[in-house]
Formats: C-alpha cells, sequence, structure tokens
C-alpha cells in the first residue's frame, strides 16, 4: 500500500473515532444522558463547551508532540484519549465522571487530525493533497453515521446507552492500532520550526479563514448539542419511536456529510468565495429549520443533511486552504485554523444553553442561526484569497 492510500485510510479512520462519536457523541445521547443525571438545558450547554475546551488545549499540546515525535505521537495519543474517554463515559456513576469523560472523549480530535496534514504535505504530491486531505477529514462522516445507527440499535434493541459507549471505547482502541501501523514507519520532520512561527499565522490575509474557523466551530457545536434533544422535546418523528429521533439526525448528518468529498471538485468549479457562501448559508438554513419545522421528516431531513454538507465541507475547506496559504507551515497553520473552530465550540454551547434557559429554543436557534447568515453576506472574493502568505524579511 503506497502513501496515499496508507495515510488516507489511517487519517479517514482517526477523524471517524474521534470526530464521529469523540465530537458527536455527548450531543447524540443528551436525551438519555439528561434523565441519567437529570441536567438542565444550561448544565447540557456547560459540558459540552468542557469537551471542547479539551478539543481546544489538545490542538496546543499535538503542535510541539507532532515537531518533536513526528505524526504517531499525538494521533495515538488522541485515540488513546477516545479509547479512556468513552470508557469513563460508559461507566459514569455520577455527572462529575461524565463530564471528564466526555473532555477525554472531545479531546481526542485535537490530538488525531492535524498532524496528518504534515504527513500528507510530505508524503504526498501536491495534486493528490487535497483530494487526501478530503477523504480525511470526511472520515467524519462515516464515524457520525456509525454513532447514529449504534444509537438506533439501542433504541429497538433495547440496549442501554452505556452498551454504545462501551462499543465507542472498543472501536477507538481498534482505530488505535491501525494508526499505530500504519504512522510507525512515517519519520519526525527534522526541520525545526521557526522562531516566529505562530507570529506567521496572525497576518490579515489569514484572518478570513480564523472567521470562517470560529463562525463554523460555533454554529456546528451548538447544533450537535442541542438540536437532536429539541427534535426529541418537539415530540420526534412520525412512525418511529421518539427515542430514535437523534439516531436519524445523526445518521442523516453524517450520510450527506459524505458530500465532504466533492470540496475540491466544487472549489474548483465555483471558486472559493462562492463555496464558502454557500457554506454559511447552509449552516443558517439547518439551524433555522430545527425550530421551524421540527416534527417533519423533511424538515429533519433537509436540516439534518444540510448541517452534514456545511460541517464535512467546511473541514475540508479549512484543511487545503490554510495549507495552500502557509506553504512552510502545514500542520501549525492548520491547527491554527482549528483553534478558531475551538474557540467557536467551546463559547458557542454555553451561550446557547443560557439562551435556551432565558429566552426559549426558538430565540437561540434563530440567533446562531443569523451568525453564518451574516458572515454569507460579508464574503467577498478578494477576502478568500488564496495567494500564499510570504514571510517578513528577516
Amino acid at each position: 500500500m503506497n502513501d496515499f492510500h496508507s495515510l488516507s485510510a489511517a487519517g479517514f479512520a482517526a477523524t471517524a473515532i474521534s470526530y464521529g462519536p469523540g465530537r458527536m457523541g455527548f450531543g447524540l445521547f443528551v436525551p438519555e444522558l439528561r434523565t441519567a443525571f437529570d441536567m438542565s438545558t444550561s448544565a447540557v450547554g456547560y459540558i459540552s463547551s468542557l469537551g471542547f475546551l479539551g478539543f481546544f488545549l489538545a490542538l496546543l499540546i499535538a503542535q510541539p508532540l507532532l515537531t518533536r515525535r513526528g505524526p504517531e505521537f499525538p494521533v495515538i495519543s488522541g485515540l488513546l484519549s477516545a479509547t479512556v474517554g468513552m470508557a469513563t463515559v460508559a461507566a459514569a456513576p455520577n455527572l462529575a465522571v461524565l463530564a471528564v469523560g466526555v473532555f477525554f472523549t472531545a479531546s481526542s480530535a485535537g490530538f488525531a487530525w492535524t498532524p496528518f496534514n504534515d504527513a500528507v504535505h510530505r508524503k504526498i504530491r501536491e495534486v493528490d493533497r487535497p483530494l487526501a486531505l478530503s477523504e480525511i477529514s470526511t472520515g467524519t462522516s462515516l464515524g457520525i453515521f456509525g454513532a447514529g445507527f449504534a444509537a438506533l440499535a439501542m433504541v429497538y434493541a433495547g440496549l442501554s446507552w452505556r452498551m454504545c459507549w462501551a462499543f465507542f471505547a472498543t472501536a477507538a482502541a481498534l482505530a488505535l492500532f491501525a494508526n499505530w501501523f500504519a504512522l510507525r514507519h512515517v519519520e519526525k520532520d527534522d526541520r525545526e520550526m521557526p522562531p516566529g512561527a505562530w507570529r506567521e499565522m496572525l497576518r490579515v490575509a489569514a484572518l478570513p479563514l480564523f472567521v470562517i474557523a470560529f463562525v463554523y466551530g460555533t454554529v456546528s457545536a451548538i447544533y450537535i448539542s442541542f438540536a437532536g434533544d429539541h427534535f426529541v422535546d418537539s415530540g420526534g418523528l412520525p412512525g418511529i419511536p421518539v427515542q430514535a429521533t437523534p439516531a436519524v439526525v445523526f445518521m442523516v448528518y453524517g450520510a450527506c456529510g459524505l458530500a465532504g468529498l466533492l470540496t475540491g471538485r466544487l472549489k474548483r468549479a465555483i471558486g472559493l468565495a462562492w463555496l464558502l457562501r454557500l457554506l454559511m448559508l447552509s449552516a443558517a438554513v439547518s439551524v433555522s429549520l430545527v425550530v421551524l419545522f421540527p416534527g417533519s421528516w423533511a424538515g429533519l431531513g433537509v436540516s439534518a443533511g444540510l448541517q452534514g454538507v456545511h460541517v464535512m465541507m467546511t473541514s475540508a475547506v479549512l484543511a487545503f486552504w490554510s495549507e495552500k496559504l502557509f506553504p512552510g507551515f502545514p500542520s501549525l497553520s492548520f491547527t491554527s485554523a482549528l483553534l478558531a473552530t475551538a474557540a467557536g465550540s467551546v463559547l458557542g454551547p454555553s451561550l446557547a444553553g443560557l439562551a435556551s434557559d432565558v429566552f426559549g429554543d426558538w430565540t437561540m436557534f434563530l440567533g446562531t442561526a443569523a451568525l453564518p447568515a451574516l458572515t454569507a453576506l460579508a464574503v467577498r472574493s478578494r477576502f478568500a484569497g488564496e495567494e500564499p502568505v510570504r514571510p517578513e524579511a528577516a
């Protein structure tokens, strides 16, 4: 197996676990967890934000690990964190232990993706990099669909939510061993990170990248934290048990997210600026439909489907846009973009939970939808340029 196939497959598996049940699992099981641990909407928001704080901190740790040890060490650390965190959630006796489990589970996403940008940049030829990065990022779709399918099986087979989380922990352990096998031959980059490398990320030319990343992180985190629970509170869908509704949401989300594989082709066809506008508008429509048509198959399907397209395509855009802007810092630039994503993900759910308790779900979801809608209107072609950012002369 050549580098293209081995790295794409390993990255697909890592993101399937860490960005599938790792990042989405808490939101998927919020109805069951609220009942088991007697959580308010604000508590749901706080725990979700705590998980994304783990994601943020892991991103900061992963970069020096990558520099000193190569891509294998941070990826394996992330999958180990997923395994331990998921097992902790499965066995959690109280809310405090649940929160710890969610923290470690969500941390896995911060460790286990960005190192692949470095490996792909060094091991795969330039013409194939966008496809490889799109395949890696779209591993999330399979992970989300699988998590949703497990939740659906739980409902129809009468399984406990704890059994589902034990299954997730087992899958994470298997992905850990698969990635160890694929990455053990990818050597550390011997080049030292030059002084001031982080300052290079603060150029004005990169500001649109970070704004899009922040909005994307805020909106997607609010959706995965609260949408499934709102559909349940609204009575679910006709023809299926109400408890199965979140599983359907995330299965549609994951299946439609496979559109992420077309991101590179779509960008070449319509340009980056129009792609960004469409992705931000898809997020706005998706979130709005949660409260506009919560009790219909069409409303739920379009909402979850658009959110899946938005998340998977935007994540792929961040991967190749950051690599194009900063070709000398492929992993650091992607880490910087994901830090902006994580910052939005930390703030979004906690503020949304408070807004929901004070103003209600309608105001919270429609207010959230306004953020990507306004961002779409603000996108200008000259701000979405792809010229590499040149380092300043010493």
